[in-house]
């Protein structure tokens, strides 16, 4: 006997002004079943489930809840009818313990005081329940990114939700922690939870998902049980066409030393030692993968690479000039091109228009100013060709950039450090939170990069994208560079037990 219908979603439209972000949506989630949405950047997906949760009010068409066809006034009436919410950024207050953060806005109270004690009981007991290990005593801004996500999830199920959505919600997960999110998930659902999840990484949605909605320009599409597809059926249906999954590249032929990093010593944000004695090279035309678990070094390698974070000790030569400490506009001037982690934070500038961002770094060169006149017709020329080029998704090239979904605002990002014709291309994380469509076409563009005489230094949390794109593949752990090994044949197992610090 099919289970009961938990959530049922008939013609549901939703408009934003000229735009229609959902049309006439109607799909159904059945007790303890895993439901995957799948869809391009921008298909409508975070609008779909930001309607069930009740942050937006849809224009049309109903959302039945428990055979109770009901209009969803806020978050607070979707838990009331127990819906949970797990967003994409976490909404967690990062001085706050892990106790504090889960009873937000639902605290527990003994006469006129806040009874932290029961609190605490019961995130212990929720954490038992649920096989999600959390320290309740601990600061969120103490934990790892995969710990914080536990908080995020135990903060939606301890509101008694019979359905949880998750946004994206391995997006910034070691390989570990997603293995581990999607047997919590599969417990779940098992426990009778019903789980309607937003994801891009279709062996996740083979892994966990019963069945998968694929929207495309705000419909459904289709729909399939994942025990009747595979990687190549989803991203056909999601895209419209057949998408190459495996990056198809010819054999490199590494020419000088692009890049070399010789006993690098550098610190994190804590003025904790983040890399320790690093030794790196990137030759011309070759794609160098730096594997590890994310919090090995990575991120202040990069950011000392480029320029962004002081170097405590050792060197960083571009060939042959010795560019350790230069200013992020000088190596930019020596030939870097930097995609960085956080698009958000150092790659774009949400509030200036697409056009603008596309020529951020390269504002004050002859083709875009004249005596520091700026030639809009120039800047607006060469944004709308990258727009065209990189299939840019948006109303306009005088758009600003934080209006994109993250996908496009990744292709800005892209467009602009490839395009210059980097000697240096740093790609970090260049494919998070971006569509299997998208994801082709950026490894594309870097496989490109390298046959064009790039060096290229490539760093991943997704160990698919090292193994798939390397050229030579470096292991790295606690800092400093543990292994490395051609990428051709590389070995994932022994890669990943190399990552968890499992010896050289």
């Amino acid at each position: 006997m099919m289970a009961e219908v938990l959530l049922e979603l008939d013609g549901v439209t939703k408009w934003f002004g000229p735009v229609k972000a959902n049309t006439d949506i109607s799909m159904k989630v059945h007790r303890g079943e895993i439901i995957a949405l799948l869809g391009e950047n921008g298909a409508g997906k975070s609008t779909l489930v930001k309607q069930i949760f009740g942050l937006i009010t849809p224009d049309s068409g109903t959302i039945t809840v428990k055979g109770d066809p009901t209009r969803i006034k806020d978050p607070k009436d979707a838990i009331g009818r127990g819906i949970g919410m797990v967003h994409q950024h976490f909404q967690l207050v990062p001085v706050m313990t892990v106790t504090e953060n889960i009873i937000l806005g639902f605290e527990p109270v003994k006469g006129l005081n806040l009874d932290l004690d029961s609190a605490r009981t019961m995130v212990v007991e929720a954490s038992d329940r649920y096989g999600l290990e959390v320290d309740p005593d601990a600061a969120i801004e103490d934990l790892p990114v995969g710990t914080q996500q536990r908080v995020e999830i135990l903060k939606a199920l301890s509101k008694k939700v019979d359905l949880l959505i998750l946004d994206e919600p391995t997006a910034v997960l070691t390989p570990q922690e997603t293995d581990e999110l999607l047997g919590v998930m599969k417990a779940l659902a098992a426990d009778g939870t019903s789980i309607v999840f937003i994801t891009h990484k279709l062996r996740e949605v083979l892994a966990v998902a019963d069945r998968v909605y694929v929207l495309r320009q705000g419909r459904v599409v289709g729909e399939v049980a994942t025990k009747d597809t595979d990687q190549a059926g989803l991203a056909t249906m999601m895209v419209g066409r057949a998408v190459v999954l495996q990056v198809d590249k010819d054999e490199a032929t590494p020419a000088d030393e692009v890049l070399s990093v010789r006993n690098l010593v550098v610190q994190d944000d804590r003025k904790l030692p983040a890399v320790n004695g690093m030794n790196l090279t990137v030759r011309a035309g070759e794609i160098v993968g730096l594997a590890g678990v994310e919090g090995n070094g990575q991120r202040e390698l990069v950011e000392a690479i480029a320029g962004m974070r002081k170097v405590v000790s050792g060197s960083v030569h571009l060939g042959t000039e010795d560019v350790t400490g230069k200013s992020p506009h000088h190596i930019h001037a020596a030939g870097v091109g930097h995609v960085p982690e956080d698009r958000e934070k150092h790659g774009l500038v949400g509030g200036y228009s697409i056009a603008d961002n596309l020529v951020l770094n390269r504002f004050d060169e002859p083709e875009f100013a004249n005596r520091g006149v700026r030639n809009f017709g120039a800047i607006d020329a060469n944004a709308e060709a990258y727009v065209k080029e990189f299939d840019i998704r948006t109303s306009g090239i005088h758009a600003t950039a934080g209006s994109l979904s993250g996908g496009n605002k990744q292709k800005v990002v892209v467009a602009r450090e490839m395009s210059a014709e980097p000697r240096l291309l740093i790609a970090a994380q260049p494919t998070r939170g971006v569509d299997v469509g998208s994801i082709e076409f950026i490894h594309s563009r870097i496989v490109d990069a390298r046959d064009k005489g790039a060096a290229v230094l490539l760093v991943s949390a997704e160990l698919d994208e090292i193994l798939s794109l390397s050229d030579r593949i470096v292991v790295v752990h606690g800092g400093h560079a543990v292994a490395e090994m051609p990428g051709a044949g590389a070995n994932r197992q022994e890669i990943g037990r190399l990552m968890a610090g499992g010896g050289h």
